[in-house]
Parts: C-alpha cells; sequence; structure tokens
C-alpha cells in the first residue's frame, strides 16, 4: 500500500537566517503550504516587512530577533514556539556566512566568525529542539550545508571546513535517533547576499566568476518542502541542488 505524503498544514516549523536569501523563500514556501512558521534572524525589520508580506497572502508567520552564535537565545527561539503552539515539528538551520578568502590572508576573525555561526549555530538549533522532539516521539531537522561540503575551491578551506562538519553533524544525528529525521540540504550557487561577506578583494573577484550561473532561492526551498512532506517513515537524508549549467 502506498504511504501518503505529509501535508505542511499546521506544522510548527523553526527557520534561522531567515531575513534574506534562502531562509526567506523557505519561510514563504512553507508559509504558503499552510505551516505555522517561526522565522529567526538578526535584522528585525527585515523579517517584520517579511512577515507583512506573507500575512496578506493568508500565510502566518511568527518572528523574532535571533543571533544564532549565542544558545540562550537559540534555546528561546525554540521554547517560546514550543509554547505557543504546543510542539516543534521541524527546524531549518539555515543561518551562515561565506567570508571567503585565500588562508595565507590570515583572516583570523572571520574564520572563527564561520565556525561560530555556520557550525556552533548549527548545533545550538539542534541542542535547542533535541529535548522537544524526543519528549514529542518524533521532529524533523533540516541543516542547510553548501556544495562546498563536497568540493573544496581555492579561498574556501574553512567554509568549506564548517559545511563538511554540518554535513558530518547531520550524518551523525541521523544514526543516533529512530523517530528524528534528519536532512541536509547541500545548495549549489544559488542568488543570495551570502557573497557580501567577502572582504578579500581577490576572493571576492574570483567569486563574481564563479556565481555567473546561479539558481533561485526558492529552488532551494522547494527541496526543503519535498523532504518534509515525504511519509513519517521515509528519511530524505541528503540533497544537492545547484544550476543545471554549473561545472561544480
Amino acid at each position: 500500500m502506498t504511504k501518503h505524503s505529509q501535508t505542511l498544514r499546521d506544522k510548527v516549523i523553526l527557520i534561522t537566517g531567515a531575513s534574506s536569501g534562502i531562509g526567506e523563500a523557505i519561510a514563504r514556501e512553507l508559509a504558503a503550504a499552510g505551516a505555522q512558521v517561526v522565522a529567526g534572524a538578526r535584522r528585525l525589520d527585515r523579517l517584520q516587512k517579511l512577515q507583512a508580506e506573507v500575512e496578506a497572502g493568508g500565510g502566518r508567520l511568527q518572528v523574532q530577533t535571533l543571533d544564532v552564535t549565542s544558545h540562550a537565545q537559540v534555546d528561546t527561539f525554540a521554547r517560546l514556539a514550543q509554547q505557543a503552539y504546543g510542539r516543534v515539528d521541524a527546524i531549518i538551520n539555515n543561518a551562515g556566512l561565506m567570508p571567503l578568502s585565500p588562508l595565507a590572508a590570515l583572516k583570523i576573525d572571520e574564520w572563527n566568525q564561520m565556525i561560530d555561526v555556520n557550525i556552533r549555530g548549527v548545533l545550538h538549533g539542534i541542542a535547542a529542539v533535541l529535548p522537544i522532539m524526543n519528549t514529542q516521539g518524533h521532529g524533523h531537522v533540516v541543516n542547510v550545508a553548501s556544495i562546498g561540503a563536497h568540493r573544496v575551491s581555492p579561498t574556501a578551506a574553512v567554509y568549506c571546513a564548517t559545511k563538511y562538519a554540518v554535513w558530518a553533524i547531520s550524518d551523525g544525528l541521523r544514526q543516533e535517533t529512530d523517530r528524528i529525521r534528519v536532512t541536509t540540504i547541500s545548495p549549489g550557487v544559488v542568488s543570495s547576499e551570502l557573497a557580501d561577506t567577502i572582504s578579500d578583494e581577490s576572493a571576492r573577484s574570483a567569486m563574481r566568476d564563479f556565481r555567473s550561473v546561479a539558481i533561485e532561492p526558492d529552488a532551494i526551498a522547494r527541496a526543503v518542502r519535498f523532504a518534509i512532506e515525504q511519509p513519517a517513515d521515509v528519511d530524505v537524508s541528503e540533497m544537492i541542488v545547484r544550476p543545471t549549467a554549473s561545472p561544480h
């Protein structure tokens, strides 16, 4: 007998880094499908604009200022959602930074910033929802990695290392539980503000060429929706989503 896909109607879904790019697109996609979305990011003004647009279209979106490098903030983010709606069905750990540079440039502050946001931020998201999901007996953790988790490029060594860490953490979590689904989404080149964090001019120039072939953030949003909508006994463990014309 064919198992039916899940509906997103009324699912409570948390999204980090939701003020722009992939996170914003995921919030719009899931809210349009009937989910109760709880969106977090540092830029409250952008979140409030998103909230107004989603609600004008009939969707439901709650927003909260969120810095994923703070475990306390992420924990509060999850607990407030649970208190408001009674459960947390999924979290999309999307917040990330990409200030690329050659290792010889010794941009140590930027390395540490990537580690804090791209790795610790994901761990904080997992830590915030695991107790809730274990008590519920179900849940879904979706971690946004990158094509950089699968292929290292010059100037991207630290960034790729953080995204490989996201992949490793995801697969470790998947193996540790038989009740919580875990998905890693690895986007290829996507139109976003991510490259704007590159301060090194050589890396910025190279990235302009690298990003000449890109897809829109809603492609990643559709992939996330697909993974969440699968029947409860189906875990879409990993997806790479990239431009058809991409050589990488």
